[in-house]
């Protein structure tokens, strides 16, 4: 009776074991699953900054896109304040589940080098996703100022130190960094005039109140049509597709460079697949000919980055940028 019980109970302890091994495969099969099933609902882009803004423009035109290529609505969701770092300071809390996303530019590492108090990590609190574009600036002058070359320019502001001014869209603004950085390249002094914004700086620059103005193309386009100002250069190394008749003011300032880019980031912990997929989505959509074209009528060209590749240059511009700052005194308090 012993031995029939005995055996009995290990052929119940082996079906247990099975069962066990059943349900164990199942939720494990069940997590896979589950992994495999994102997204399974809408995916939010934060802009943190107002509507009509590029780094607006450019979350629409790649969620449009990137929403066909997910099979999920992806909505726009903008949350201006405290120059951008309110609304990047939401996602950098958001839960780490690929659902939640922030749309940042050259502002974000600009930002970073003169706030040392931000609400977050700007290296530890995000995943970078994708660089979506990246652009240089154009150099303009008022339309009466006898330069047209960026030797030229350069040759004016030595001849003049101080004597000439330029304006930005705010103090701490990127086009203040860019014409820090010419100037400290160039070895030339010219005064900074800010403004609080880009739209009364163009005015002033029109009105011949300002000499000069480094800013998007597009942001210039309506003063160079009006025959008001006068571009001289584009702030990239090597010529670009964005305005290839402009030379690059690399040709009188060796050494010189400055782009601005825009890109996504994700909260810090999300998943390395779920990042990887979006990269490789928005990399698709932003290599296709029609949002190249799209990039171009924007002042910019699709960027390609892996997400490694565009964690090194966040980490990389920082410190660089802090260096600027603090060379030129450039402050935002």
């Amino acid at each position: 009776m012993r031995l029939t019980g005995l055996s009995l109970s290990s052929s119940t302890r082996r079906r247990g074991l099975a069962a066990l091994a059943a349900v164990a495969a199942a939720l494990t099969c069940g997590h896979a699953l589950a992994q495999e099933a994102w997204p399974s609902r809408p995916v939010t882009i934060v802009v943190p900054y107002p509507a009509g803004g590029s780094n607006d423009v450019f979350a629409r035109a790649v969620g449009r896109r990137l929403s066909e290529a997910l099979g999920q609505p992806v909505l726009i969701d903008n949350k201006p304040g405290a120059g951008g770092t309110l609304g990047t300071g939401i996602v950098a809390k958001a839960p780490a589940d690929g659902y939640t996303l922030v749309a940042v530019s050259s502002s974000f590492v600009t930002n970073a080098a003169v706030q040392p108090r931000l609400p977050f990590d700007p290296v530890k609190s995000f995943a970078p996703v994708a660089m979506m574009a990246q652009g240089p600036f154009v150099v303009a002058v008022r339309a009466d100022l006898p330069v047209k070359t960026p030797a030229e320019l350069v040759a004016l502001a030595k001849q003049r130190p101080g004597k000439l001014n330029y304006a930005s869209s705010g103090p701490g603004s990127t086009n203040q960094f860019a014409t820090e950085l010419l100037k400290s390249s160039a070895g030339v002094f010219i005064t900074h005039i800010p403004y609080r914004g880009m739209a009364p700086a163009t005015t002033d620059l029109m009105g011949g109140n300002v000499d000069v103005l480094i800013a998007s193309g597009p942001s210039l386009q309506p003063a160079l049509r009006s025959g008001k100002a006068r571009a001289v250069g584009v702030t990239s190394a090597k010529p670009s597709a964005v305005a290839p008749e402009l030379v690059p003011m690399a040709q009188a300032i060796p050494g010189y460079s400055f782009s601005i880019w825009w890109g996504m980031l994700a909260p810090a912990g999300t998943p390395a697949a779920v990042v990887q997929r979006l990269n490789t989505e928005i990399n698709k959509i932003v290599e296709s000919q029609e949002m190249k074209a799209f990039l171009l009528r924007e002042g910019a060209e699709p960027a390609g980055l892996t997400p490694a590749q565009f964690a090194a240059q966040i980490q990389r511009e920082i410190p660089y940028w802090q260096k600027v700052a603090k060379d030129a005194g450039i402050s935002t308090e």
